[in-house]
């Protein structure tokens, strides 16, 4: 065994492996640290929340194309609905249907209930 090694190198190694596991357990538990997977799901969900907000102003506006009476009705209504089927409000009355798709959007639905009860309160 080679014993020109100083003895502070033992304890230094040992410290430099200690440091490691811990920089690497506060980095992923604060998200510094973050895997390809995780990466990958934030930017869908970043991805999906900007279309949301892209289509909710198209929603808006195809509420906005009803005569000012027939508005001042669906608000009402709308305000009436309990605040898990406003969504589902929005989706009947066809304004979450973007042009040129068949479905409406779920998200878009709700989101678009929230924009008009805003509206509302103007």
């Amino acid at each position: 065994m080679n014993t020109n090694i100083p003895e502070w190198v033992k304890p230094a190694v040992w410290g430099g492996i200690a440091g490691a596991v811990v920089i690497t357990i506060v980095g992923f538990s604060a998200d510094w640290i973050v895997t390809t997977g995780a990466a990958d799901k934030q930017a869908e969900r970043r991805a999906e929340q900007a279309v949301i907000a892209a289509l909710t102003p198209v929603c808006v506006a195809q509420f906005k194309k009803m005569a000012k009476e027939k508005q001042t009705t669906h608000l009402a209504a709308l305000k009436d609905e309990n605040y898990w089927k406003r969504g589902d409000y929005i989706e009947e009355q066809g304004w979450a249907t973007m042009p040129g798709s068949k479905e409406p959007n779920d998200e878009v639905a709700d989101a678009c209930a929230e924009e008009l009860l805003k509206v509302a309160k103007k």
